[in-house]
């Protein structure tokens, strides 16, 4: 178990109670600052608002601001922090970890605020703080544009964004945040304001890689690309027992690959779903996952060695518009409905002992549900300077993703437990960082720091300490003002 872990089972995050004491008029204040709704206990939608994407998370905050506009995030902030209240703030509410509710403090909710806008001659795009990637998506590809984002389009672009951003495009274009141009952010202190390169660079650098420890983000700009209107996607799933095998292919074939290639291979079971072959429904299987940036015919050759690694038990292989390629997971992961745990790895190398300890490790799962995957980095992703962004170093040519859901509490002990073993076994193989939007539950005392390194980690506490002293923005994976 890692260091200052929560029992399994437990409420993950009840440890810290935001004030209680607020009364009616104080409330009656704060209603008479907001141009969107006020919910409280009881209230109308409040139940509804308060479920995050993790099932396994409860929590009842003593109010839910539900913000139609920055002026709303402003008057929240200055609300809660005259008042002590603990602070969870929402954009798409995708956070495994559960961060964007709170027990007895304030949510601010930002999920009403998905207005896009896109400017096709600079190929700008402007998204507000509670967008999805499905809503930014629509939109850019009206003219024929797209930015990187995640692979399943109902996660929220802000929090994806913030702590990196890993998707489809990252061969030619790289991570969300090295698309990002600029943000509008209300601080701790109930400003608004302005960072990009130029103004105030250090917190534009923080929120490239920090997560949400300096404000509440409520406009991204983005950088657009083109993007065909018919992509390729390979998804060959090949049986489980033949996954030492497939990776090693996969691997070799991925060493040389273009940079329009990105890739991952994915451990998971195939749902017992009249969508799904009868004979393949309910077995365990590898998927070799790829999408080719660039045109389709380029595309199906290009992908053609990864389709013919074995004999595919199925292959879901086809050309598909981009927008439908983010979305053809998005039935997989329903808000609210399952329990869940991720957690992630950076691997230096991906030689025969790393393969034959994830095949090991993957066969014991307890949950037919759980995704475990390997990505591959490359191209445009490496190229990013080290210093030039809180992601920190790129040279990790792999990650290793643990993505476990399972359905019942009483199951919570053997998928927790698996997937911490898991990860711990696997720590041998890596330089000991991990991707941040697949944190486990923030369990752990020096998440932050192993993740992005104590140089960057050591950079971040300043700046936090400039724009956050008080730790204000804490219901995160949190940075300490130094």
């Amino acid at each position: 178990m890692q260091p200052n872990a929560p029992e399994i089972g437990e409420e993950i995050g009840d440890q810290e109670i935001g004030d209680q004491e607020i009364g009616g008029q104080e409330i009656g204040e704060l209603k008479a600052l907001l141009r969107g709704p006020l919910l409280q206990p009881g209230d109308f939608e409040y139940d509804e608002t308060r479920v995050v994407w993790n099932g396994m998370i409860g929590r009842r905050p003593r109010c839910i601001v539900r913000c139609l506009g920055a002026s709303d995030a402003i008057a929240a902030v200055n609300f809660a922090r005259r008042h002590g209240m603990i602070v969870a703030v929402r954009g798409g509410g995708h956070n495994v970890a559960g961060y964007a509710v709170c027990d007895g403090g304030m949510m601010i909710d930002l999920s009403l605020m998905r207005a896009v806008r896109v400017d096709p001659r600079t190929r700008h795009a402007w998204v507000q703080g509670g967008a999805t990637w499905a809503d930014l998506d629509h939109e850019t590809t009206a003219f024929g544009l797209a930015t990187p984002g995640g692979v399943v389009s109902t996660t929220g672009v802000g929090g994806l964004t913030l702590s990196g951003g890993i998707g489809w495009l990252r061969g030619t274009h790289g991570l969300s945040i090295d698309n990002l141009v600029a943000v509008d952010i209300v601080t701790a202190d109930g400003r608004m304001l302005h960072a990009s390169g130029s103004e105030n660079p250090d917190l534009f650098w923080a929120v490239r890689g920090g997560g949400g420890n300096f404000g509440i983000v409520t406009l991204f700009e983005f950088q657009l690309h083109p993007i065909e209107p018919t992509l390729m996607f390979c998804a060959p799933a090949y049986r489980e027992h033949e996954a030492r095998d497939i990776i090693a292919g996969w691997r070799d074939v991925m060493a040389s690959a273009p940079d329009q290639l990105s890739s991952l291979v994915e451990f998971s079971t195939i749902p017992d779903d009249p969508m799904f072959p009868a004979d393949a429904r309910g077995q365990r299987i590898i998927t070799v996952g790829a999408v080719f940036d660039g045109p389709a015919d380029e595309g199906e050759a290009a992908v053609r060695p990864l389709r013919a690694l074995g004999t595919p038990l199925v292959d879901f292989s086809e050309r598909l518009s981009y927008r439908a390629i983010q979305s053809c997971q998005d039935a997989l992961f329903p808000r609210g409905r399952d329990r869940s745990y991720f957690k992630s790895l950076y691997l230096t190398a991906l030689g025969e002992d790393a393969i034959n300890d994830i095949v090991a490790q993957v066969a014991r799962r307890p949950s037919e549900m759980a995704f475990v995957s390997v990505w591959k980095f490359s191209g445009a992703v490496q190229r990013v300077a080290p210093d030039a962004t809180a992601f920190g170093d790129r040279s990790m040519p792999f990650m290793l993703s643990i993505d476990t859901i399972w359905s019942k509490p009483d199951d919570d002990t053997a998928n927790i437990t698996w997937s911490r073993d898991f990860w711990a076994h696997m720590k041998r193989y890596s330089n000991g960082r991990l991707y941040l939007n697949f944190p486990g539950h923030g369990e752990d005392a020096h998440l932050v720091r192993d993740a992005l390194g104590q140089d960057v980690y050591n950079r971040l506490a300043e700046i936090k300490r400039i724009y956050d002293p008080a730790n204000f923005f804490r219901l995160n994976q949190n940075i300490l003002p130094a």
